[in-house]
């Protein structure tokens, strides 16, 4: 457990700190999340197993990015890469995508357009044109023409100095934050039917030819449409206006007018298109895949809790028994709606005058409520409860139902 992760994660989750900290303490202990929700309500101030989740699932992230940032900085240092100032911003780095943005510059990678440019000898040239001081691209082009070396003419050397610009251009940490966010607030899903298949995707024929702003896309479409591309029924595409990100990244990198500055504009859309918009595109759908699913799981979750929670018996007057031996059995009464009516403590298993109490007890609910059934747990007593309930005489004779406690504790 790394101590300066419970302020942050106190202040994301709106938890006193000492809470965040004990609750972690006992998770690095190992204690599971019912356990800690259940018996340990005075350490973390009675925080509810929702509550418990989410500081364990923030301390498992934040976990996960430390771990990543060492192996980042493991690896520039190794390399030759590391700077204070590129020390300093990983360290810094908040979230995992920004640490990715900062390491992915020095990341070994495959052999790009970029790569085979440099080893072409086109780095020089790619620099002078991103200097945009006015020069002709064609005069600086000239000088590294060497077929020998693949580069036929001006032509290909310009190619390959775009290249370069274009993977500088999508490895810029600023550039991608500023289109990270663009896409999340800007990016449009649009969903076409693929040629042939409208017979096939009948079910998805809302979204034959349908666009819908990302940002607030519903979660189960989301996930109809996700479905309908991996059944090869529909071509999902999840991007913002073109006109907007290739304007927003050219006020970022475009400094003058001249030809050279036209050289620098052509590999900034080239960049975009090719690469830089791809890989916002997959960022975003994972981030809206896995806000469906947990919107999914909430609904789930409603619902399940809706099924639970109906009387098995219907509408039903009920007197509820939590059976036990040391401290009693907890007794409640409730009307057909569930509300509770009244609670008491009954000792039917401690001695004949105590069961002699109960025994009253019970029979005084069952008139003044009008009691139509008894349900007793399963747990600890839950036996001699029951056949203590059963030996009854009640009135209007209810019934007497055993119901298991699975789960009951947690």
């Amino acid at each position: 457990m790394n101590p300066t992760h419970i302020p942050r994660i106190a202040a994301d989750l709106a938890l006193a700190a000492p809470r965040v900290e004990a609750v972690a303490q006992l998770l690095a202990e190992g204690a599971s999340v019912p356990f800690i929700a259940r018996y340990r309500k005075e350490a973390t101030g009675s925080l509810d197993e929702v509550a418990v989740t989410a500081v364990r699932d923030q301390l498992q992230r934040l976990a996960e990015l430390d771990a990543r940032r060492e192996t980042i900085l493991r690896s520039l240092e190794n390399n030759g890469h590391l700077t204070d100032e590129l020390r300093s911003a990983v360290e810094a780095a908040a979230t995992l995508a920004t640490l990715e943005d900062l390491y992915l510059p020095f990341r070994p990678k495959r052999r790009t357009r970029a790569t085979m440019a440099r080893e072409k000898g086109l780095e020089p040239l790619a620099q002078a044109l991103w200097a945009q001081a006015g020069q002709d691209p064609e005069r600086l082009a000239a000088a590294f023409v060497d077929p020998a070396k693949g580069v036929a003419d001006v032509d290909d050397a310009l190619a390959g100095a775009r290249d370069i610009l274009a993977e500088t251009v999508n490895e810029d940490s600023g550039a991608r934050e500023a289109m990270r966010e663009l896409f999340a607030a800007r990016a449009v899903f649009a969903s076409r039917v693929v040629s042939g298949k409208e017979a096939a995707g009948a079910k998805y024929q809302d979204y034959f030819d349908s666009q819908e702003p990302a940002a607030t896309a519903p979660s189960h479409r989301i996930l109809a449409m996700r479905r309908g591309e991996a059944e090869d029924i529909l071509n999902l595409s999840l991007v913002p206006p073109e006109e907007e990100a290739l304007s927003l990244l050219e006020s970022m990198f475009l400094r003058a007018d001249g030809p050279d500055t036209r050289q620098v504009r052509l590999a900034v859309h080239d960049g975009y298109k090719r690469l830089l918009s791809r890989a916002m595109e997959t960022e975003l759908r994972l981030a809206l895949k896995e806000r469906a699913d947990a919107k999914a799981i909430e609904v789930f979750a409603g619902n399940l809790r809706e099924l639970l929670l109906s009387p098995p018996l219907g509408a039903r007057r009920v007197l509820a028994v939590d059976p036990g031996y040391r401290t009693g059995c907890k007794v409640v009464c409730l009307d057909r709606q569930g509300k509770l009516l009244h609670h008491d403590v009954i000792y039917p298993t401690q001695s004949d005058k105590q069961a002699q109490a109960a025994a009253a007890v019970v029979r005084e609910l069952c008139t003044r409520f009008a009691i139509e059934a008894l349900a007793v747990g399963n747990g600890t007593g839950g036996r001699e409860t029951e056949a203590f309930l059963r030996g009854l005489d009640l009135p209007g004779a209810p019934p007497v139902i055993m119901v298991n406690e699975s789960g009951a504790s947690i």
